[in-house]
């Protein structure tokens, strides 16, 4: 892509530039990419069409207009509303209405129109239902698969609380003889977040030890590897993300993403700390050096940011 194809604008989480109470202003390397090529209209109107929601779109992310010039977008199952309320994340929260079942339909629609090779799928958290919703994110997938069965699939679910062990079977027997006959990976990513020292404060409803567990059972699995990711700046100390990495690691995880939270609104959790891109960096090498194969760490990474890259 042309570097003229992009105009850098820095992101504002308000309609002020001014800082909020007890917050520094955001540095200049906070910056995200607006984008009105061809593709970035494409991938919009395929998305309109098809009613489908889009993480891009419900949880603010910067690099939408990167990514939707580069013809992706993770698509977002099982509707726009979560039963949780994490403190950093924008996306609508409440009791959300039945599920539309042509969904799975309609994403696999979208995903031939737009000639995708690799897609990324995740949802809200629905602790309503039996199932959690696997039984959406198993169906979907085995349309994926069954229309272009090389597709690089990656999907970023939530932590099926209460029903984990069910949600996991149900979606993996939903493309495991593709991944056998095919031999492509299935990329399971469910995002560990921030420390745990800091989940009371920013993921109330979720458990530290039941996402480990989760990403181990999904690794285990023949050809599927874990992924997660982790927000900067929340409050968290070097060593607790350092042993975060660690136990990562020692759950089998092989692909990490770290980036800077960003605060979406004033009733979300204030962000206590920027940090610099060098710390980032080192990061990144730090993870390396744990044995993670498939490392991306910058202030703008999200969780599907540039996911289709190669390690």
């Amino acid at each position: 892509m042309k570097q003229s194809s992009l105009q850098r604008i820095p992101v504002t989480v308000e309609a002020t530039d001014k800082p909020l109470p007890n917050q520094q202003r955001m540095p200049e390397w906070i910056r995200a990419s607006l984008s009105s090529t061809p593709s970035y209209a494409k991938t919009s109107n395929m998305v309109a069409e098809q009613r489908l929601n889009t993480v891009c779109e419900a949880a603010r992310c910067p690099n939408r207009g990167e990514c939707w010039s580069r013809g992706t977008a993770t698509l977002m199952l099982l509707g726009d509303t979560c039963t949780r309320a994490c403190g950093f994340c924008h996306v609508k929260t409440g009791r959300p209405p039945v599920y539309d079942l042509d969904e799975p339909r309609r994403v696999a629609e979208a995903v031939a129109q737009m000639a995708l090779d690799y897609i990324v799928l995740t949802s809200v958290n629905r602790d309503e239902l039996e199932d959690g919703g696997a039984a959406v994110f198993a169906e979907t997938l085995r349309l994926l698969r069954n229309q272009q069965p090389d597709i690089g699939l990656e999907i970023l679910t939530p932590d099926f609380r209460g029903c984990q062990q069910k949600a996991l079977e149900l979606i993996y027997r939903a493309v495991q003889p593709g991944l056998v006959t095919h031999a492509t990976t299935l990329v399971w990513g469910h995002n560990i977040e921030t420390v745990p020292g800091l989940y009371q404060v920013a993921r109330k409803g979720a458990k530290y030890q039941r996402s480990l567990d989760l990403l181990k059972s999904a690794s285990q699995r023949v050809g599927v590897e874990s992924k997660s990711a982790i927000m900067l700046g929340l409050g968290e100390s070097e060593s607790e993300l350092l042993q975060t990495l660690e136990d990562l690691r020692h759950h089998q995880v092989s692909r990490i993403a770290i980036g800077q939270y960003l605060r979406p609104s004033r009733q979300h959790l204030p962000v206590v700390e920027y940090i610099h891109p060098d710390k980032f960096a080192w990061y990144g090498e730090q993870a390396k050096a744990m044995g993670f194969s498939w490392v991306k760490s910058a202030p703008m990474v999200r969780s599907s940011y540039h996911a289709e890259s190669q390690p």
